[in-house]
């Protein structure tokens, strides 16, 4: 009879999905870091943990994972997929239009904390080999854990909160060249490093220019042929499809597969699926981190800590001292003021999400050793855990500083340069009467977003530089990614009467105070846009007919006066609404 394999690690991945199902949503009401959260659960029940006990209490083997590799192999999927978030994050337009400061301060702190970080590493014995990965790897901060505090704080659109977003950027171009030394060190080093990164670089470098370059051409036809369906199944298909794609052209080449997944996000980035592919994975994007940080939890041995508690206390406080002091520094000198950039330079102390992906990697290829992976994993794990109470001293520091020089403070915070994303318009539907209001706002330099459904135009439009995306707007999360909560109003230019008044219900509901304009094919449908929330309505037909009327009266001979008073009169008795 024949024997029926059933899943494997079945058991492992219902108490995962129960795990999340109940720790999302507990996080969320009592506003707790995500990150923080599942590093501290994958710890509690993890083979170093709770799981450590089942050989005693074998029941407890129901409610904890006691072999790491239950999850491991989940788990590498969900460092891919949190590569390609970070990747797809990263517009190149909007890189390089903060590009003073990604490229100036960001990767100065990049540098300054891995050179100082990689001294120390190396007057404590270890290799340069290994001193040169440690320093790169700490210099990198937590984009996930500093990104829901300035949420938090609501400091985002602050210049702290700008300048802090701008060096996590570059700290995330950092990975690519990071990962590549990782896989280049792990090989065989007899002919020495520098002569190794000098023979294999160029390989590795022809392969991302490659991706690069074909991706450009192959992934942007690629979703304009099938997103002719308008389907959320198509587009998590091709997202599927192009990610893992990529990921294992990078592997096949001899690199990773997290830096593939961030190519394809970068990829994505620069076309105009951007914000749907946003939207349609967005559901899953706490459940893969979630399965990441949970399985770097479970590899975490919280009994290194009791071993040698001094040591691992000085060594957390050391890491986010050296950042916090370098990176507070650097923001000074660029503009920010004293209080400010300390401020921003303890939000940014802490070790980052890509430490465990870079170690990890270095620990499986024998890079590190056990000892020393485990206690830097350690360290960043930590660091992480204290950062919510390390950043609120240094806001508090921060604001009693600049209090008490308000004069010096006020002038410095104006001298920070990053353009601001708000005040635009956002248009939504880019046909004819779109398309000329885009016209009118690019000549009078008014800042604007368009989003339109169909394809072929979205293509042609894209084509041509105008800012332009496709996607639903009938979606409401997709209206937070077009930045609404900032935008001077919105726009609906749609033909399709339904999707209209939803778009118009689904924005009012979500920003009862923005302004919304809307355009109706009759007085019906716009009786129905202003019960749906809009502010001003105009009836292409009534309007039109209204203005013929107007000329109309003109040539008979009526004063200007008359003829503005009878159709004002017309519009009113015909329409209850507002022009």
């Amino acid at each position: 009879m024949e024997h029926h394999v059933p899943l494997p690690f079945l058991r492992e991945t219902l108490l995962f999905l129960t795990l999340t199902g109940i720790l999302i949503p507990l996080l969320q009401r009592f506003r707790i870091n995500q990150v923080i959260g599942f590093l501290c659960i994958g710890v509690v029940v993890g083979p170093f943990g709770v799981g450590s006990l089942v050989d005693s209490w074998p029941w407890l083997s129901w409610v904890t994972i006691p072999r790491r590799q239950g999850v491991q192999a989940l788990a590498e999927l969900g460092v891919i997929f949190l590569m390609f978030l970070i990747g797809l994050e990263l517009s190149l337009q909007r890189v390089w239009a903060m590009r003073r400061w990604v490229f100036g301060t960001g990767n100065a702190q990049v540098l300054l904390s891995a050179a100082a970080i990689g001294s120390l590493a190396w007057a404590f014995g270890n290799s340069l080999e290994v001193s040169l990965v440690l320093g790169l790897v700490l210099s990198l901060s937590s984009t996930a854990v500093v990104m829901q505090l300035l949420s938090q704080q609501r400091t985002l659109a602050t210049p702290m909160g700008q300048a802090c977003f701008a060096v996590l950027m570059m700290q995330d171009f950092a990975v690519v060249p990071l990962l590549i030394i990782v896989d280049l060190l792990a090989k065989d080093n007899s002919h020495g490093m520098f002569a190794q990164l000098a023979t294999t670089a160029a390989l590795s470098v022809a392969v991302v220019g490659v991706i690069l370059v074909a991706g450009r051409k192959l992934i942007a036809p690629l979703f304009r042929t099938f997103a002719q369906q308008r389907q959320s199944e198509v587009f998590m298909a091709l997202t599927l499809l192009v990610t893992l794609s990529i990921a294992g052209a990078t592997a096949a080449a001899g690199l990773s597969m997290a830096l593939g997944a961030f190519l394809a996000g970068l990829l994505l980035a620069e076309t105009e699926y951007r914000h749907e592919v946003e939207v349609t994975i967005e559901p899953f994007k706490g459940l893969l981190m979630g399965l990441f940080f949970m399985s770097v939890g479970m590899g975490i041995d919280v009994r290194e800590i009791l071993r040698d508690p001094v040591w691992i206390a000085s060594s957390v406080l050391g890491l986010l001292l050296i950042k916090a002091l370098i990176a507070a520094g650097l923001l000074k000198l660029s503009g920010l003021s004293w209080g400010q950039a300390l401020e921003g330079g303890t939000l940014l102390g802490q070790g980052g999400e890509f430490a465990f992906i870079v170690i990890g990697s270095a620990l499986s290829t024998g890079l590190l050793a056990p000892n020393t992976g485990q206690f830097m994993l350690l360290v960043v794990s930590l660091s992480l855990l204290v950062t919510p109470l390390f950043a609120r001293l240094g806001q508090h520091g921060g604001q009693r500083w600049d209090a008490a020089r308000r004069p010096q403070a006020t002038a410095g915070s104006h001298s920070l340069a990053i353009p601001d994303t708000s005040g635009h318009v956002v248009v939504i539907g880019f046909g004819r009467v779109g398309l000329l209001l885009g016209q009118v706002f690019a000549q009078q330099h008014v800042p604007y977003l368009a989003l339109e459904h169909n394809v072929e135009r979205v293509g042609r439009l894209r084509a041509q530089g105008l800012p332009i995306y496709f996607g639903n707007a009938a979606r409401p999360e997709l209206l937070h990614k077009l930045g609404l909560d900032k935008a001077a109003s919105l726009v609906v230019t749609m033909d399709e009467p339904a999707a209209a008044r939803r778009v118009v219900h689904n924005a009012r509901q979500q920003y009862p105070k923005l302004k919304i304009f809307a355009r109706s094919h009759d007085e019906r449908h716009a009786r129905e846009l202003l019960q749906a929330g809009a502010t001003v309505v105009v009836p292409e037909m009534l309007e039109a007919g209204l203005l013929l009327t107007a000329h109309a009266l003109t040539s008979l001979g009526l004063p200007d006066g008359d003829v503005h008073a009878i159709v004002a009169a017309e519009r009113q008795r015909r329409a209850d609404y507002a022009v």
